[in-house]
């Protein structure tokens, strides 16, 4: 055993590590970088220093072992008595391995050095040129958007990279790193080893209707940099008299009592100048009023109704609710649902709860008429026990397309806690058409029962839906329930006929409402079926999987069997909540579901369905789980045997034999058959798609399960999805892939040129028709996902999607969310409002729309959040936004406990793509006014004012005049004083006649050549009588004949050719009041075809001096003129900017 080291010793060590080990500028290189390799080919040969070098290194890596405190002192005196220690063997084969490469160290500074290259005085070449596209697409992709539009007009390389979409692409890509953002690895680490691959492909919903990846790039980033600024917008109808400011935001208060959690608006549009109108509500005492944001206060309708509503909590004191608990009953609090242009509508969620409508025409509303003791099994009617009933989910039309559509029968829905789901009319109005005036407000037009005695939670209808969407049986309206079931209707319900003028009480109406119900079918998504729960003993009269639900007329059921149906239904609803939960898993009334009725697969399908589990229980655990709709082609209709062909089968009976004997004449096979392989092939796509042929098509529903990118505790507290106005289009309404060449809606520079055959889908529409989705957490995070991402690939598999976009806030939790197609909003608890960039070009807020009074909301809500009493009624919590569905006008609302917050920023630095009208030019000269043309009233200035007008009005006339005679002068618009489709109808004739004249020269020119072949051929065959299939054979030539023949070629081969035979036309310049000369004469054959090679010789000698003098006399004539001719009207200075 050798003794411990002395001082001394290890001092030595040291001394030969500083001496003989390399320096290094990053420090001591750790131990799977060794700074010596020991080659084992070049052991024997290694020299005294190098081995004191190896030996010095063994010896560092032992001493930073033993100052790790990985071998300790103990082991120290344990080791053999050699005189150099051997390596560790993990040492030993790193040192193998990496003997024959140097040492790697990290990579600090810059990836690369620039070294100036030596050229010559003389060069001037670019060395920029000899890169390559791809090097030089991604260098220029780290420009701005300025920049990179002003690259183009370098050169014709640079023109046609920056005009391509792949740099704007990239462009893209580089300034809004999407989904690369939650990796901070990705933003700080441009190497090739990552874990994780950078993509290219952004997922977003786009903001003009023909964009391209440019005018989205140049579109977006000026949109981001006017909402950071916070410019006021200017003032649509101002008065003429007196200037107006207009301020950027504006709070007022709404004239409720409680925290307003129900905004909707009507923004209407900047071109027909229509101001934004709300509605707001908040249902904890079921009140709701309309506002005014330029006048900045509310109006009368909603102050003046006296009708309040109490709460479950308040009804039932100590009972659970949502059917928690004992599971003896079923309450939650009231649901509400508000609309700016038909009104509210309240539901009771209390046991013997009501359904209460205010119209915006009426200043007091009605409770709407409830369930009656009506019973008919025959008819499909069960009783109702409307004691037991309470109203879970409430919905009002928010447009008139789902009104105009179902002609008034469908304005309201009401789902009940028995599984009960009721429409009513919303009636009369002074706005709507004369078919509504049949239904009287509020009225009962159709019911269903869709899960008897499971509570009805979420109600979705689309208020895009159009004429187009219900041809193709898109889905318009989705029901949820409290164990996940969703159900879904195509159809639109129908009323039975009716006698003019018959009048129809309560029951006859509740009785015509379930007849109307049975004229539809609702569908349910498969995959969401009930699911039960292990019942090892069997002690469940029932399965738990299974449930009944009304039928429809198109089932043909009899009498019997609907009534039988019905006793089923009717037993259902008198179980109470804690048999649901006993038998089946998942009940949760706190579920939210949000639609995508826009969502597109190609075949008439592709709505995507998202439930969230937003685990406000104990021990649950956050989802989200969508549900996707697809039409592919039947499988059992594909795998079977095509049918016969029928016109072979026509063909072979329509052939009997032949009673004479011998075989039938021989069928022939026809070139198509009418099996559903050849249709489909020979059939174009559109006339095949079932509009036009019916095809078997099968509807699946594919399950996609949304990750939390990682987030433990997830409780989610508000959702919402973009309702941009381009979010909301199905492809066969999107104006893109439907793009016919020009369009009102955007400028050719930001147009994308597309060829009219060429085919258009939606991964190659810049942001691929993505529609994005948001959560908000009790831990103050937003989670962003796109709603329209790849799906599963069958029906038995689920796949995950990962975040988009993950924001963490400063608020404690996450109290509303708002989404457009440029920005998200969120509001919290605390009162604080801020807006974020989706694809998360800038990490932290582009701008607070509100942080007044937040950080003392936190600290009272710290400080409730501790006391016994709880939060309560949170009077600084943002409780409800919405924004402008168009995502260039930046305009928006927010309610901040009774206040509202409504802000329009100016957005004019992104409308260079609209069109250049008219600008406010400067005031007049004595004027202080700065925003208004004409600020006085006085005699004097009026008439200055209107001169002014006048003069400019003339200017403009002029300016248009020599525009229109420019372009005359050019283009011969004004020629014969015709309209441009009569210019277009000339052009086409004079096109066809030069056409016409063209090919009938040439088919004189080709029948002239024809005949001279035909001549020669005929001599030369006469010429050589052997060859000649003629059996006489022709005498031959005497001498004096052939001499005679000789003499005579001679003579021709002598005589001189007329020049007109090869002579071409030449149109000389002349002024433009001559008419030249014709060109269409068709030059005459020569007569000499047949001379010498000496005549032919001189005659192209002729033809070339004719054409170099034909050539001089119109240079000569050219020069003469001027090269650039003045226009008729078009004198003055410059380019016609001289004042008359």
């Amino acid at each position: 055993m050798l003794p411990e080291p002395t001082p001394l010793a290890t001092a030595t060590i040291q001394s030969s590590i500083e001496q003989n080990s390399p320096t290094s500028q990053h420090g001591f290189l750790h131990d799977d970088q060794p700074a010596v390799a020991l080659s084992p080919a070049n052991a024997e040969t290694t020299s005294g220093e190098e081995q004191s070098a190896l030996d010095a290194a063994l010896a560092a890596s032992l001493q930073e072992r033993a100052e790790d405190g990985a071998v300790s002192a103990s082991s120290v005196k344990r080791l053999s008595a050699r005189a150099t220690p051997s390596p560790p063997a993990r040492n030993r084969v790193l040192e193998y391995e990496q003997a024959s490469t140097p040492p790697v160290r990290k990579r600090e500074g810059p990836a690369f050095e620039v070294i100036k290259k030596p050229r010559n005085p003389g060069d001037k070449s670019s060395p920029i040129q000899d890169l390559p596209n791809e090097v030089l697409t991604h260098a220029l992709a780290r420009l701005a958007p300025n920049d990179l539009a002003c690259v183009s007009l370098v050169s014709k390389r640079f023109h046609s990279l920056v005009t391509g979409p792949h740099a704007w692409r990239t462009a893209f890509s580089h300034f809004f790193p999407g989904s690369d953002s939650i990796n901070c690895d990705l933003l700080e680490n441009d190497s090739d080893s990552q874990a994780v691959v950078k993509s290219e492909r952004r997922a977003f919903t786009r903001l003009t209707p023909l964009a391209s990846w440019r005018s989205e790039y140049i579109m977006r980033t000026r949109l981001l940099r006017s909402l950071s600024r916070g410019k006021p917008m200017q003032a649509a109808n101002s008065h003429a008299t007196r200037t107006q400011t207009v301020a950027p935001t504006v709070m007022y208060n709404s004239q409720l009592y409680t925290t307003i959690n129900h905004i909707h608006a009507t923004f209407g549009s900047v071109t027909n100048k229509k101001l934004p109108r709300f509605a707001h509500g908040a249902d904890e005492f079921g009140t709701a009023t309309s506002s005014d944001p330029n006048a900045a206060k509310v109006d009368s309708w909603g102050l003046t109704d006296p009708q309040i509503f109490p709460q479950f909590a308040d009804r039932f004191p100590g009972d659970a609710q949502y059917g928690l608990g004992p599971g003896e009953v079923v309450g939650l609090p009231n649901s509400m649902d508000v609309s700016q242009p038909y009104g509210m509508i309240v539901g009771e969620g209390a046991p013997g709860g009501m359904v209460y409508y205010r119209s915006t025409e009426e200043m007091r509303g009605r409770f709407l008429t409830p369930t009656s003791a009506v019973t008919a099994h025959e008819l499909g009617i069960p009783r109702i026990a409307s004691n037991n009933e309470a109203v879970t989910a409430v919905w009002i039309a928010k447009s008139a397309a789902v009104p105009s559509l179902t002609d008034g029968l469908i304005g309201l829905f009401s789902g009940s806690s028995l599984g009960v789901l009721t429409a009513y009319s919303l009636g009369a109005s002074s706005s709507g058409s004369t078919r509504n005036q049949r239904y009287s407000r509020g009225e009962t037009t159709a019911r269903w029962v869709l899960s008897p005695g499971v509570p009805i939670i979420q109600i979705a209808v689309d208020n895009e839906h159009t004429l187009n969407r219900m041809a193709q049986n898109r889905i318009w309206v989705v029901v949820l329930n409290a164990l996940g079931e969703v159900f879904y209707l195509t159809k639109s319900p129908k009323r039975p006929h009716l006698d003019r003028g018959s009048r129809l009480d309560d029951e006859a109406i509740e009785r015509m409402a379930w007849q109307t119900g049975r004229t539809v079918y609702w569908n349910t998504v498969e995959p969401s079926r009930r699911i039960a729960k292990v019942d090892p003993y069997a002690d469940g009269s029932v399965d738990g999987s299974y449930s009944p639900r009304s039928s429809w007329n198109g089932m043909c059921l009899s009498t019997g069997q609907i009534s039988a149906e019905t006793q089923e239904i009717e037993a259902f609803m008198r179980r109470k909540p804690k048999d649901f939960q006993r038998l089946c898993a998942g009940w949760d009334m706190r579920r939210v579901l949000e639609v995508d009725f826009a969502g597109d697969d190609g075949n008439n399908a592709g709505e995507n369905i998202v439930v969230f589990g937003c685990a406000r229980e104990e021990g649950s655990i956050a989802s989200v789980r969508r549900y996707s709709r697809l039409r592919v082609q039947d499988r059992a209709a594909s795998q079977t045997v095509p049918p016969p062909n029928l016109t072979s089968a026509i063909t072979e009976a329509s052939t009997p034999p032949s009673m004479f004997g011998g075989s039938p004449s021989p069928i022939t096979n026809p070139a198509t058959g009418l099996s559903l392989g050849l249709l489909s092939t020979s059939l174009a796509h559109d006339e095949f798609d079932g509009a036009t042929t019916p095809r078997p098509m099968a509807e699946e529903w594919r399950t996609t399960d949304y990750s939390m990118g990682g987030i433990k505790h997830v409780e989610i507290l508000a959702t919402t999805i973009d309702r941009s106005t381009f979010a909301t289009q199905t492809a066969s309404e999107d104006p893109l892939l439907g793009f016919s060449g020009r369009s009102a809606a955007s400028s050719p520079s930001y147009t994308p040129m597309i060829a009219p055959d060429s085919a258009v889908s939606s991964s190659d529409v810049p942001g691929q028709r993505a529609r994005m989705f948001a959560i908000g957490t009790k831990l103050g995070t937003v989670i962003v996902w796109d709603m329209r991402a790849s799906i599963a690939r069958s029906v038995d598999t689920t796949n995950t999607i990962d975040p988009s976009r993950i924001i963490h806030t400063d608020s404690p939790e996450i109290s509303c969310l708002a989404l457009s197609s440029l920005c998200l909003v969120h509001g919290g608890n605390d009162g604080l409002v801020q807006a974020w960039d989706v694809l998360a070009s800038e990490v932290q807020p582009i701008r607070t729309l509100n942080s007044k009074f937040s950080s003392r909301a936190r600290r009272r809500l710290l400080q409730a959040q501790a006391s016994p009493q709880g939060v309560g009624i949170n009077l600084f919590a943002a409780g409800a936004i919405y924004l402008d569905p168009d995502p260039t006008i930046l305009r928006g609302i927010v309610s901040l406990g009774t206040h509202l917050l409504y802000w329009a920023y100016s957005s004019s630095a992104a409308d260079q793509y609209k069109s250049n009208k008219r600008r406010l030019r400067r005031s007049e000269r004595g004027s202080n006014a700065a925003t208004e043309r004409f600020s006085g009233a006085m005699r004097s200035n009026l008439n200055n004012y209107i001169e002014s007008e006048k003069f400019e009005l003339h200017r403009e006339k002029e300016q248009r005049n020599k525009e229109s005679q420019r372009i005359a002068g050019r283009f011969g618009t004004d020629l014969l004083d015709g309209s441009e489709e009569e210019m277009i109808a000339y052009a086409a004739m004079l096109s066809q006649e030069a056409f016409e004249r063209d090919h009938a020269r040439r088919a004189s020119d080709t029948s002239v050549s024809n005949s001279i072949a035909a001549s020669s051929v005929d001599r030369s065959v006469a010429a050589t009588p052997a060859q000649s299939p003629s059996p006489h054979r022709p005498t031959p030539k005497t001498e004096d004949e052939l001499d005679a023949d000789i003499a005579e070629a001679i003579r021709q081969s002598l005589a001189t050719s007329p020049p007109a035979g090869y002579e071409i036309p030449i149109r000389h310049a002349k002024p433009k009041n001559k008419r030249a000369p014709s060109a269409q004469e068709s030059p005459k054959p020569s007569p000499a075809l047949a001379g010498s090679s000496q005549a032919a010789e001189l005659s192209d000698l002729d033809f070339a001096i004719q054409l170099s003098l034909a050539e001089e006399q119109s240079k000569q004539a050219a020069g003469d003129e001027d090269a650039f001719p003045g226009l008729p009207g078009a004198s003055g200075k410059g380019k016609g900017k001289k004042v008359m």
